[in-house]
């Protein structure tokens, strides 16, 4: 790598794939700055108690030397860290690729076997053949999440925003979902103020956290007695839209089983998914709310939730008006 590349921070944050501010070359740049006024300073301080200017110009010497070593030093380290997060960022999105058109082909080939085409199947085949429908959807859904990740993580995730109505979107979301809520014995309700403003975003992103906060919601609500609490015969689910200064909010309550106090600091990690969520072995990656968080935070929003184990959580996000 020649010199002038290597102080091309801009460049080198792209190969990265992370802000400005957290690029190593910068960080080498900072602490250069820094190491110039440490000697400036020693040197004034020196002069001000020692009459002897070699002795003064060898300490400064001395300690720009030990500074120097340790910045460079430092530099190495989050430079290798973050070529490390780089290559494992395309390693995940090479093997997603590679994974997806297999799933897909296998997908196909169990659809055509269960529709009797090629032979009629016995009910206990059929039985099978669902099972391993259902976990190859599975699987396509980690690798999908999987790959949405990566575009993420190298700023690559495609936004196209347009200007459009929040409550219409989550009006019919919610219509679709009502089957699938009465089927899991949870009630799901929409409130909606009246005449709320257009927001400007990526209609097809903001679907999917919608899809995403939904599919949790009643997923989760969805346990006996709600963790335990005597109270809640039957699930609830209810999804809020306002105005709320310059913003849009969307909030997803629920009276489910919640988020452990300790667990909560952690909820939108990678990968991440709270203790009693494991507890009752439902399946998930522990991608989605990190996917959400961050396609909000793209839009310029803020996502927020709040909970309390056994009673319930609301998932909340907000969106700037006409943002343009």
């Amino acid at each position: 790598m020649s010199i002038v590349s290597q102080f091309n921070i801009v460049g080198q944050c792209k190969k990265y794939g992370v802000p400005f501010w957290q690029c190593p070359q910068l960080l080498f740049l900072v602490m250069g700055v820094a190491i110039i006024v440490a000697m400036v300073t020693t040197y004034i301080i020196g002069t001000m108690y020692n009459s002897d200017p070699e002795t003064v110009v060898f300490v400064v010497l001395l300690l720009t030397m030990f500074l120097l070593i340790l910045a460079y030093v430092i530099t190495q380290s989050f430079e290798r860290l973050a070529e490390t997060n780089r290559l494992k960022s395309e390693f995940v999105s090479i093997v997603s690729h590679q994974i997806r058109s297999p799933l897909t082909n296998l997908k196909w080939i169990v659809e055509l076997l269960m529709s009797g085409i090629l032979g009629k199947i016995e009910d206990k085949q059929t039985e099978y053949f669902k099972i391993l429908k259902e976990n190859l959807e599975r699987m396509q859904e980690l690798v999908s999440e999987l790959l949405t990740v990566s575009r993420i993580e190298a700023t690559k995730l495609v936004f196209k925003r347009e200007e459009f109505a929040l409550d219409n979107m989550v009006r019919d979301l919610v219509t679709e979902f009502k089957p699938i809520a009465k089927s899991s014995n949870v009630r799901l309700d929409f409130e909606s103020d009246k005449n709320l403003p257009k927001v400007y975003s990526d209609p097809f992103q903001i679907l999917q956290v919608i899809e995403n906060l939904l599919y949790n919601a009643i997923r989760y609500t969805n346990f006996p007695a709600s963790g335990g609490n005597p109270e809640h015969d039957s699930g609830k689910v209810t999804v809020k839209l306002y105005a709320k200064g310059n913003t849009v909010r969307c909030e997803v309550v629920d009276n489910g089983i919640g988020i452990p106090l300790n667990d909560q600091k952690f909820i939108f990690q990678k990968f991440f998914r709270a203790e009693n969520v494991r507890r009752y072995q439902t399946s998930g990656s522990g991608l989605g709310l990190y996917i959400c968080k961050n396609i909000i935070e793209r839009s310029k929003g803020k996502m927020g939730f709040v909970s309390k184990e056994n009673e319930g959580t609301t998932f909340w996000f907000s969106l700037p008006i006409g943002l343009k």
